[in-house]
């Protein structure tokens, strides 16, 4: 086959390996570039007492949904850190992140396990206890525990502190965000 101004590549595996290669490094840029700026989560004229404790359960719903894959960095990097005297349970977490950014962040398809799409949400709650549960495995128990109760306290904290009034144009240009179930967006 003549295809001219192109590097030739095999028609074995090894062209196939280079473009999903190519293709998570755009994955790595656009998934990471689709994740809800670091300025509009950390936007201070934005934080605020909630009024009622049922106001903060709302903005912990509504930031929670809007927010998740910038929540989810924030509780993976806690873990990393807390980690890094165990190396161990950081070669695990290592692995494990290699499942998440195949598996969540980076999927620009919809997940389909023996012909049944996925949910985004039982994606993200899988990945989430296995990861824990291995990392468990490799006795950093107490490390592993308050890294993600700190994780937890700062993302809650966080949700129930950010006003979501700012949020709702880029709901409604989301198509509804907050009533899907979805996770990272598939552009």
């Amino acid at each position: 086959m003549t295809t001219y101004g192109t590097i030739p590549t095999s028609s074995g595996g090894g062209g196939t390996r280079l473009e999903y290669i190519t293709r998570a490094k755009e994955r790595i840029k656009e998934g990471l570039g689709t994740r809800r700026p670091w300025r509009e989560m950390f936007n201070f004229h934005s934080i605020r007492l909630p009024p009622s404790f049922r106001d903060a359960l709302a903005r912990i719903k509504t930031n929670v949904s809007y927010f998740r894959m910038n929540y989810a960095i924030v509780v993976l990097v806690i873990l990393f850190l807390s980690l890094l005297w165990h190396p161990i349970s950081l070669i695990v977490f290592i692995v494990m992140m290699a499942a998440w950014l195949f598996l969540y962040f980076l999927r620009d398809e919809p997940l389909v396990i023996f012909g049944r799409l996925i949910n985004d949400r039982v994606v993200l709650i899988v990945l989430s206890v296995l990861t824990i549960v291995l990392l468990l495995l490799t006795h950093a128990t107490v490390n592993i525990l308050v890294s993600l109760l700190i994780g937890a306290v700062v993302v809650v904290l966080h949700a129930a502190l950010r006003k979501t009034e700012d949020l709702t144009v880029d709901e409604e240009a989301a198509g509804g965000l907050l009533g899907s179930s979805g996770g990272p967006s598939s552009s």
